[in-house]
C-alpha cells in the first residue's frame, strides 16, 4: 500500500503548501481501502465464528485478535522515517490527536469484546444483520457529532434497519439459536452485538471528526491515517491484553489448542488469520473515512452483509428461516434507500466546496 510522506517542516506548513493528491491517486487509494475493508468484513466474522464452533471459548482472546495485527502497519512508518532522516519522529500526529486516537482505541477494545461475546452465542448470519444496524447508529451520531444532515432516505434507512433487528429479536426462541446456546445466552449475545454496533456507530463519526478537525482533512496525508490506526490498534490490544491477563487466557491457550477441533495447526492458523484480516478491516475503515465519510464506510459494511450471510450459511450450515430472510431484505432495502439518498444529495451539492469549519471537538 502506498503511503504518502510528510516531513516535520511540512507538518507545520499552511494548507496552501499541501495540495490534495491527484484525483486518480486518491481514487486508487480509496479503492484499495474499500477492498481491504471488504476482506476483513467478510472473512473476519467467519474466522472468529469458526474459533468458537470448533471449541474455542476465550472471549478476551478473540477480542484481542481483532486488533493484534497493528504491528503490520509499522513498516510503512519506519520506511517514511528513513526517507525523512533518522532524526524524524516516528509519529507526526500532534499530541492532541495522539490522545484522541488512544481514547478511541480503548473504546474499540470494548467494542471488540462485546462483538466477540455476540459471535460466541449467535450465528454469523444473525450477527451480521444486527451489525448492519450500525448504519442507523452512525447516521444518528453523525447528525450530532459532525452535523451530517438527515434526509427522508436516511430516516427510512434507520427505520428499516431497526425493524429488521427487532424481528431477529423476536426470532430468538426458535431454531436460530446454535446448538448448546441457551435462550439467556442468545439474548445476551443479541444485546452485546447491538451494543457493539451502537458504540461503533459513535466511534466512526468521532474518527471523522478527529481527522477533519485535528489532522486537517485539507492538509492531512495518508500517513496520518496509518499513524492513527497504529495508536488505536496498540491501545485496543493493550486493553484486551489486560483482560486476558486477569482472565488467565494466556495460560489457557496451549491447552485450548490441544483440545481444538481443527488441531493445533488449525487453532494457531485461525488466530493468526483473524489478526491479519481484522487489521485489513480497520485500516480499510479509517481509509474510507479519510477519503469519504463515516457514513460511507458504514454503508459499505452494510452492503457486505449479504456476502457474509451467504458464505456463513454455506460454511456453517446455519439455518436461514423466513424471519431472517425478511430482516436481511429490510437491511438491504435500508442500504439502498440511504445510498440513493446520498447520490441525490451529492448531485445537488457537487458544485459546493467542502466545509469543515462547523466541526467542533
Amino acid at each position: 500500500m502506498e503511503v504518502e510522506t510528510r516531513t516535520p517542516a511540512q507538518q507545520q506548513a499552511s494548507p496552501e503548501q499541501h495540495p490534495q493528491p491527484p484525483p486518480l491517486h486518491r481514487n486508487m487509494l480509496a479503492i484499495v481501502n474499500v477492498f481491504l475493508m471488504a476482506i476483513g468484513a467478510v472473512a473476519g466474522p467467519l474466522i472468529l465464528r469458526a474459533y468458537f464452533v470448533h471449541g474455542g471459548n476465550r472471549k478476551w482472546l478473540s477480542s484481542f485478535l481483532q486488533t493484534a495485527g497493528w504491528p503490520l502497519l509499522l513498516p510503512p512508518l519506519i520506511s517514511r522515517r528513513r526517507k525523512d532522516g533518522s532524526s524524524s519522529p516516528l509519529f507526526l500526529m500532534p499530541p492532541r490527536l495522539l490522545a484522541v486516537a488512544a481514547g478511541l482505541g480503548v473504546a474499540i477494545g470494548l467494542i471488540d469484546l462485546l462483538y466477540a461475546y455476540g459471535l460466541a452465542y449467535l450465528p454469523v448470519s444473525t450477527s451480521s444483520i444486527l451489525i448492519s444496524t450500525q448504519l442507523a447508529f452512525t447516521a444518528l451520531f453523525a447528525l450530532v457529532v459532525v452535523r451530517q444532515r438527515f434526509t427522508a432516505f436516511s430516516v427510512n434507512a434507520v427505520v428499516l434497519l431497526t425493524i429488521g433487528a427487532a424481528m431477529l429479536g423476536m426470532n430468538g426462541g426458535s431454531s436460530d439459536r446454535p446448538e448448546g446456546v441457551s435462550r439467556a445466552q442468545y439474548y445476551a449475545g443479541f444485546a452485546m452485538t447491538i451494543g457493539s454496533s451502537a458504540m461503533y456507530g459513535l466511534v466512526l463519526p468521532l474518527m471523522e471528526l478527529s481527522q477533519a478537525r485535528l489532522a486537517g482533512r485539507s492538509v492531512g496525508s495518508y500517513s496520518l491515517i496509518v499513524e492513527m490506526q497504529v495508536v488505536m490498534g496498540f491501545t485496543a490490544t493493550a486493553f484486551c491484553a489486560v483482560g486476558m491477563i486477569v482472565n488467565k487466557d494466556f495460560q489457557a491457550i496451549p491447552h485450548e489448542a490441544r483440545e481444538f477441533g481443527l488441531g493445533q495447526g488449525g487453532y494457531y492458523s485461525l488466530l493468526v488469520g483473524s489478526a491479519i484480516v481484522y487489521q485489513f478491516f480497520f485500516i480499510g475503515i479509517i481509509g474510507a473515512i479519510f477519503y469519504g465519510s463515516a457514513l460511507l464506510s458504514s454503508v459499505i459494511m452494510t452492503l457486505l452483509i449479504s456476502i457474509t450471510e451467504v458464505v456463513a450459511i454455506i460454511i456453517f450450515h446455519e439455518p436461514f428461516n423466513s424471519t431472517k430472510g425478511v430482516a436481511l431484505a429490510l437491511s438491504l432495502w435500508g442500504f439502498v434507500s440511504y445510498f440513493y439518498g446520498e447520490i441525490q444529495t451529492n448531485a445537488k451539492q457537487s458544485d459546493i466546496p467542502p466545509n469543515i469549519e462547523h466541526l467542533s471537538v
